[in-house]
Formats: structure tokens, sequence, C-alpha cells
């Protein structure tokens, strides 16, 4: 064995272009590029939603983890995505304002920072910058005047790319695709079905809140144009990743790809540039997560009635048991929401919790307070290499975190080893988890309820009235104050190994 654990794993991720796990390695050495789509700031954000972010964040904190510098950028989109993520229907941010007699920045300001503080939330590691659609419709402009030549028409209600100029089309997505295409606006006079729109021009006596003038007419961008777009402007082409939900690997990402070479070819290929656009996607990797779903099946703001981090919160749940939870399933791989799979995310977390407080209790350094990886990893004891180098490997495996958890429950249960070498390896470990656990306490984790009728000085003082009564061996009044305690939605915890004694009743 060596003096110290060996160096990270080499990265393997998995690429949606090419449908294999492939050798990660940046464009420019040492430094990696990524570009996530983010909402739409119509509405809050659903826990579907946010699993695309936990996803995202813990591939940047992987990249951080395998030795590089990292740029992120998560557009904001307050323009253009229509009601169908299909290219069809209604502009979702211009509906919202008819629906409720708001300013449309008025929207787009309140849910862009209820998402972002769903984000800190999380413990998501904030882009290096967020980027707003409507800061940059005059590139999108430019970008469409300078593919249209070649690669759009025009006809009455707007600017459409023709799907047939470029090679390939649809590709990501695994080929043409008659029913993701079925879903797409049917509007006259389309070359082809999966052919969508650059710009939509204003109808006659249209009233809109958001529309700019441009070469085809007075209007808004489409969905698909804004990421081409902000990636460039931001991260430049080709950049390294690009992330989104599996949802956009249907339709949304292969326009962007279809925008991104004929760009390429306008500016490198002369003419329709088919042989330079080919194989030019925008981006070298296309990662995606799985949907979150219910009972019902996919998570979805449109069948009413999603659940919010927020509503989660309200119910006396910590936001970081669904980070954690999250991290139980692969990226890509379903995972199923309920109230019983978060209550168990919740008592996991409280093992961990409780587990790291009393190693900090027991402390005697404070080197393993480290933020950087690489110096939690050099002034790691040989003895703990291979719990280390199994934790490396799993996350070198496409981000493989379901086995990453029992290495850190392991590294939190061992014995015979120093209690501050122990919290160096469960700190390095967090680097790439985010769970927060040098930082969350046993406190932390009891949020209390919106809807509760109860303070918890108020369960506090009952709980030591049972505890006197129990000592007594007053079991009556024992049950008399066990019941009553839960007439308010407080569940007495007798037996509970984690010793809470009690807690508040999911919502």
């Amino acid at each position: 064995m060596t003096d110290q654990p060996a160096p990270a794993a080499p990265l393997r991720l998995f690429n949606s272009l090419t449908r294999a796990v492939e050798p990660f390695a940046p464009i420019e050495p040492g430094h990696a590029r990524v570009y996530s789509c983010g909402p739409t700031v119509y509405n809050y954000a659903h826990l579907g939603n946010l699993r695309a972010y936990v996803f995202t964040d813990t591939l940047r904190r992987a990249l951080i983890w395998s030795g590089l510098s990292v740029t992120h950028i998560i557009n904001i989109t307050d323009v253009g995505h229509l009601t169908s993520d299909a290219d069809a229907g209604d502009d979702k941010m211009e509906a919202a304002a008819r629906a409720s007699a708001k300013s449309i920045w008025d929207i787009a300001a309140h849910y862009t920072d209820a998402f972002k503080r769903n984000i800190a939330d999380l413990n998501i590691i904030a882009p290096s910058e967020w980027t707003v659609a409507t800061d940059y419709v005059p590139q999108m402009i430019a970008f469409a005047e300078r593919i249209a030549p070649d690669h759009c028409y025009e006809l009455a209600s707007g600017l459409y790319f023709d799907s047939a100029s470029v090679p390939d089309y649809g590709a990501l997505a695994g080929g043409r695709d008659d029913a993701a295409h079925a879903r797409i606006d049917p509007v006259a006079g389309k070359r082809n079905p999966s052919d969508f729109a650059i710009w939509r021009k204003s109808a006659p006596g249209e009233n809109r809140q958001m529309e700019w003038d441009s070469p085809w007419g007075r209007g808004a961008p489409g969905w698909h144009l804004e990421c081409s777009v902000m990636s460039q402007a931001r991260l430049g082409h080709p950049f390294d990743i690009h992330t989104g939900g599996i949802d956009h690997r249907e339709i949304h990402h292969p326009n962007e790809i279809a925008q991104n070479q004929a760009f390429h070819a306008a500016c490198c290929g002369g003419g329709d540039g088919s042989a330079a656009a080919a194989g030019f996607t925008g981006a070298r990797w296309w990662m995606h997560n799985n949907f979150l779903v219910d009972r019902q099946g996919k998570m979805s703001k449109s069948k009413g009635g999603f659940t919010t981090l927020f509503s989660l919160i309200d119910a006396g749940v910590h936001p970081l048991a669904y980070r954690l939870l999250c991290l139980t399933a692969h990226y890509r791989s379903e995972l199923e929401f309920s109230a019983d799979s978060v209550a168990a995310a919740l008592t996991r977390l409280k093992r961990l919790v409780m587990g790291v407080e009393g190693l900090k209790a027991r402390a005697e350094g404070a080197d393993w307070r480290s933020d950087d990886p690489a110096v939690l990893r050099a002034t790691m004891p040989i003895k703990l290499a291979p719990l280390l180098e199994q934790f490396d490997e799993a996350i070198a495996d496409d981000l493989m975190t379901p086995r990453c958890l029992p290495l850190l429950e392991e590294a939190i249960a061992m014995k015979k080893v120093p209690v501050d070498d122990k919290l160096r390896l469960i700190a390095a470990f967090d680097r790439v988890l985010g769970l927060n656990l040098l930082t969350l306490n046993r406190a932390d984790l009891r949020l209390r309820p919106k809807d509760a009728t109860i303070t918890e000085a108020e369960i506090e003082a009952e709980m030591a009235r049972r505890r006197a009564a129990r000592a007594d061996k007053d079991f009556a009044l024992s049950d008399s104050i066990r019941d009553s305690l839960g007439a308010c939605g407080v569940e007495v915890m007798d037996g509970d190994p984690l010793g809470w004694e009690w807690r508040l009743a999911l919502g």
C-alpha cells in the first residue's frame, strides 16, 4: 500500500448521444463547462423538477471531486415556453399573467425567487451564473438571422426551422419518433411534422406583455432557441456537458442540437454546411435524469395538485430528506415518491445526523472542516483508504450514489478509528453527497408543520409529564397524555431506537 489514498478514479459518465458510459475528459484541461436547462418561472417547481437539480449538483460535485474547476450555468426561462413542451399552445408566462391578472415580470420575479430558495434549501451549489432568457433576446434574433437563409422558412405565424436541413435530426432521441412528433404543434404549412418555431409572431390583435421587433415581425423567441443562444454566449460551443430531465431528450434537446448544427454550419461550412454540421451538437455530453413518479405516474404540474418542496417543508419534512431520497436511486432510474418513502429518508437522515453529532462532540481537531476534497483526501490516513476508494469508484461509475450511502453509514459506524479521522472521511464523502452533515444537528431536523396546533415547548412539557407518570407507574395517565398528544398530531415514539421520543405526523 502507498502512504496515502490513491488519486480519484477516472470519471465515467453516461452520454445520451451514444447511449453508453464513456470516460469523461473536459475540452479544456482542468476545467469543465456545464449548462443545465432551468425552470420556466410561471409556477413553483414541483419535486420532479427539483430532482433534475439534485442530479446536476451531484454531477458538479463529482467533477470537483475529480479535481476539476467547474463553470455551471442554469437558465431562467421567462418567455417562449409554450403550455405543451412539444412546442404547442400558449406561452406559459403569458397564460399565467392572464390567469392571475398580474404583470408577467412580477410573476417571473416571484417564481424565480421561489426556485432559488428551493435550490438553497436542498444545499445545491448556486450556479456560476443564472442566465435570464429575456436578457438575451437581441442575441437570439442575431442567431436566428444567421441560420435562417439555409435552415428556416417563414409562415404567417412565425419563422420555422426545417428539421430536414440538418444531418441526423433527432439522433439524441434515438431517431425520428412519430409519437413525439404527433405532439408537436400541427401548424398549417409546415414542411415536416418535426419542424419547430424559431420566432413566433404576435397574432393580429393579440395583447402580449412580452414581445420584440424582429425581421419576421413583432413577437417572441421560441423556447428551443433560448438555450442554444445562452449556452453559446456563456460557455462557447462546444462545451462539455448539457443536462436536463429525460423529457427534454425527445424534443427540446434535439431541437437545440439542430439549431447548433445549423449555426456551426453557417459559421464554419458555408452553404448548407452539412459536412461541417455532422457530429456537432454544441455539447460533448448530453445527460438526463429520469422521472420522479408517484402511484399515478410522472409528477407533473399539468395534473394539478403537484407536490412542491415548500409543501414538504410545511408538512414538517426537512428538505435534505428529499435530497437523500434522490440519492437512494441512480439518476437514470425512475424514483417513486410517497409519504412512506420520504418518511424513510427522513429517518435515515436522522440516523446520519445523530451519528455525526456524536463524533463532533468528541472531536479534538478541526482539519476535517475543509471544503476542499483534495485537502481531505491528501490528509486521509491509509487505514481509511479502502473505504475511500470504494466511494470514489462508485462516484466515478456514472454517479452511482446508491452505492455511496452505505459506505457513508459504514464510515460513521467504524470502530477503533480516531474520531477526527472518521470525520475527515465523512466530510470528504459529504463534499459529493451534499447532505450538510457537518453542519446539521438534531434540532434542525424537527421542523414544525405549518398546520400544527401545538408548540414544541408544549410538547416537551407534556412529554416530561408523561415520563414522570411512567416512572410512577401511572400508566393510565401516561396513556392519556399520549392520546391527547396524538389528537394534536404528535406521534409518541416509544421504543424508537433513535431515541427521538416524538415526532409531528407528516401532513
